[in-house]
């Protein structure tokens, strides 16, 4: 797992899933210490969220023993099992819990809150492009599912993945990989083979799903990263609204990236899980 690499070359067959409990278990081991949890306990609450002025951070936690029903709405959801990793998005993305964690019989977890994954990630920084590939599985998974708690007249969301220092940072490092795209160009194609991530710099972007517009994308945010993961086909259109200015970043750059920066890491997995979470409640 030392080279980041959770994919096959092309011609080669790949894995049915990407994640590996032995390496979550060796990840949370190396910044968290495991807990009891007592059956019928309330891990933590639909719709809750930290406070940091409060000193109160969210956290993502790994089931050792035990199982854990996730609950939305008065309704089990989903269940975790022995292995399986829980609440990551909350401490990602520092959005609201989108279920209750409960647990069903007596557990033992490990919990780690965002500095405590950060610290982790700078050790083990394999793990952010596992929990990744593991996000992307899931919007796959919610394109070819139809919800029927969707609304036909959802709007796009507008997303920014970097701030303005985050992203003159990124413009300074990688400014000979910049490249510039005319009004009503497409940067990608959906079902291409996609070979380049894209930061966006200056402009503004469309992402189109099926043919259905589901994000904007202005400077700071970015699009392709999805491919450079998991090797697979373009899952969305891009086409630019405006004339734009993009970071084109390779694979190579993109691993390099991973591994030198937790931050990047922890930016990207928040991009990805929220596109996730959007995703599913629109199909």
């Amino acid at each position: 797992m030392s080279d980041l690499d959770f994919s096959k070359p092309v011609g080669e067959p790949r894995k049915t899933s990407v994640y590996d409990p032995a390496v979550a278990m060796e990840f949370f081991g190396s910044a968290g210490k495991a807990e009891t949890v007592a059956q019928g306990t309330t891990i933590f609450a639909e719709n809750e969220k930290g406070s940091r002025l409060l000193l109160q951070r969210d956290k993502m936690y790994l089931l050792l023993d035990g199982e854990v029903n996730l609950i939305a709405k008065n309704k089990v959801i989903g269940m975790v099992r022995k292995g399986e990793i829980f609440g990551e998005m909350a401490s990602i993305s520092q959005t609201p819990r989108s279920a209750a964690a409960v647990a069903k019989i007596n557990c033992r977890v490990v919990s780690l809150d965002d500095k405590q994954f950060q610290n982790a990630l700078r050790k083990r920084p394999d793990f952010a492009l596992m929990l990744m590939s593991v996000m992307i599985g899931r919007i796959r998974n919610a394109i070819g599912q139809p919800n029927p708690d969707a609304t036909a007249d959802a709007k796009p969301r507008e997303s920014a993945v970097f701030d303005k220092t985050a992203l003159a940072i990124l413009a300074r490092a990688l400014s000979q990989t910049t490249v510039r795209y005319d009004q009503n160009t497409a940067i990608v194609k959906e079902g291409q083979v996609g070979v380049l991530m894209y930061v966006v710099l200056e402009g503004r972007l469309a992402v189109s799903i099926q043919g259905k517009l589901v994000e904007k994308i202005g400077p700071g945010g970015v699009f392709g990263e999805m491919a450079l993961v998991d090797r697979t086909p373009r899952l969305a259109t891009v086409i630019a609204e405006t004339p734009c200015a993009l970071l084109a970043i390779a694979r190579n750059t993109f691993l390099d990236l991973i591994r030198a920066s937790p931050e990047f890491a922890v930016s990207l997995l928040g991009a990805v899980g929220e596109r996730a979470r959007f995703i599913a409640s629109r199909k």
